[in-house]
């Protein structure tokens, strides 16, 4: 009874808001916005709220991780090189695409706040896209880097030197910031008349942006743009630059001397899989079968948590520096003093 009566305010609260918009049209505004979002999440599952823990608890994982490896990066030395300048845009990356999702999304389905405010939808959805653009983007800049080691190893510190590498990441921050801002700023053109009902577990682009009553066309033009620039183009360019490797180590002699160059790209490949193949896996699926919003939801979430969480592991696990690293802090604790 208590669950019937909820949802019987919140339809409740939808009719009114929206309600309001109509109103707004019958005064002949030309854009109209509603007040309020109201994101809908898991909607007629019992135990929704298990599954919003689980990613509450990645949200701690990916935070620890991502602060860990960001304060190592930092404060040792040995690892203020190319590479590790890298490492550490994409550990920035992981952890503000990890507070700017999940805190959110626990306040809007644990403590029954789904209304979001419109302004406060449109900055939600620009940091988790941000952050997001910035992962993609540092990972083709890790494969640059790996393809530079292997096929030009001996012009390597005169091709990538801090100096270079952080010019790139300003200029990556800069135009992944202008290209995410237009796109959500385009969301003030288009008009919503019909509902405030976001399909989404966040204020999502394109479950927002559908949402329109008048012409969209700019909007979703620059969608499959967007998707084009940090989804399909960094696939294609590392998959070139792993083709470029490939061909290189195929002229060393000896199988001892290709391994031991392959090893140092291991880690990269997996933070590659951990953020390219949820997504694949979800664009096959939606290409292939209807996905219900409720498989939508979990799929979607499981591809924006658990990169975050995943990727400092792989640090660790996959890092000789960083596991020498913590080897050696261990042992100054050990010794007696």
């Amino acid at each position: 009874k208590q669950s019937h009566d909820t949802e019987l305010g919140q339809n409740i609260k939808r009719k009114v808001t929206m309600n309001a918009i109509n109103t707004s049209v019958s005064l002949n505004m030309s854009i109209v916005r509603p007040e309020y979002f109201f994101i809908t999440g898991l909607t007629g599952i019992q135990y929704s709220r298990y599954f919003y823990m689980f990613l509450f608890c990645t949200y701690v994982i990916a935070v620890i991780g991502n602060s860990a490896v960001l304060l190592l990066v930092a404060v040792e030395r040995s690892l203020h090189s190319p590479k590790y300048i890298g490492v550490f845009n994409l550990a920035l990356a992981d952890f503000g695409e990890a507070n700017a999702l999940i805190p959110n999304m626990m306040k809007t389905f644990l403590f029954d706040s789904q209304y979001i405010s419109y302004n406060a939808c449109l900055a939600n959805m620009f940091f988790v896209f941000f952050f997001s653009t910035m992962q993609s983007s540092t990972l083709v800049v890790l494969a640059y880097d790996r393809f530079i080691a292997i096929c030009l190893p001996l012009r390597y510190h005169a091709i990538v030197t801090n100096t270079i590498m952080c010019f790139i990441f300003s200029a990556i921050w800069a135009f992944n910031a202008f290209m995410v801002g237009t796109l959500v700023l385009l969301i003030n053109r288009i008009s919503f008349c019909k509902t405030n009902v976001v399909q989404s577990f966040f204020c999502d682009h394109g479950p927002v942006y559908k949402l329109s009553c008048n012409d969209r066309t700019v909007n979703a033009v620059l969608a499959v743009f967007n998707m084009c620039l940090y989804l399909i183009v960094p696939l294609i360019l590392i998959v070139l630059s792993y083709i470029c490797i490939l061909f290189a180590l195929s002229k060393v002699t000896t199988w001892e001397g290709r391994l031991k160059a392959l090893k140092t790209c291991v880690t990269h490949l997996l933070l590659v899989a951990s953020l390219f193949l949820p997504i694949l896996c979800i664009y096959l699926f939606a290409s292939t079968t209807t996905l219900s919003p409720n498989a939508r939801v979990i799929s979607s979430s499981f591809s924006y948590a658990i990169p975050p969480m995943i990727n400092p592991i792989i640090y660790v696990l996959n890092t000789a520096e960083i596991k020498d690293f913590i080897r050696k802090i261990f042992k100054n604790r050990s010794r007696p003093t």
